[in-house]
């Protein structure tokens, strides 16, 4: 008798969404550094309704001649340099996220994980770049599909802004605690959840394939 799939594994096509919030020295993914990554891992109910289940965070060195935009830094407060920052070089910072969402995706008996973020094209681009220069063979994200939150709550809650939509949301927001990665990775992991819930409620249950 075979083993029924895991829910998870049936609800996003065998993707396993991973929110995912990455904080970096600029806007360009091959001349500007990764500074800060965080990946948020949910579970799934026995009704197919979603909860944030784990966090992993890294701070990142920048690479060897990367581009450090004052504007950037500004904007984000990272000091790239301070001394008790306990960063780790991209190709280690990536391999303690990807270990836990590898590790996932196989509890799940999902085939790879979809990031997830507010406007992911941004991070996608540079969780690429860094991928290619960490010479990381196994990624464990799909290389260019997403799920975009600013669309999805455009669409639920008319708000795309992220502050604004997980607002609308009902979700808490503290402006003091922004632009930090695993800040934003969580708050995108809840504005996620409660998109995806509010659909299952108004289904009638969790939707399978």
């Amino acid at each position: 008798m075979s083993q029924e799939k895991p829910l998870f594994a049936k609800r996003f096509r065998g993707y396993l969404p991973v929110i995912v919030d990455i904080e970096t020295s600029g806007f360009d993914p091959v001349k500007n550094a990764v500074l800060e990554i965080a990946a948020v891992i949910p579970a799934m109910d026995e009704n197919g309704r979603l909860s944030l289940h784990e966090t992993h965070a890294s701070h990142v060195n920048p690479f060897p001649g990367a581009r450090l935009e004052e504007s950037a830094l500004a904007f984000n407060k990272i000091d790239p340099f301070h001394p008790f920052r306990i960063a780790l070089d991209e190709v280690d910072a990536l391999s303690k996220i990807f270990q836990p969402i590898r590790s996932a995706i196989k509890r799940n008996g999902c085939t790879r994980a979809i990031l997830v973020g507010h406007n992911p094209a941004f991070d996608i681009g540079f969780l690429n770049a860094a991928v290619a220069r960490s010479g990381i063979k196994k990624n464990p994200f799909h290389p260019f599909s997403t799920f975009d939150t600013a669309t999805l709550s455009g669409l639920v809650y008319g708000q795309t802004v992220l502050a604004k939509a997980a607002q609308a949301a009902g979700l808490d927001w503290d402006n003091s605690e922004a632009h930090s990665a695993v800040y934003d990775a969580e708050q995108t992991a809840r504005l996620f959840c409660a998109i995806v819930n509010r659909w299952a409620d108004l289904a009638g249950g969790a939707i399978q394939a």
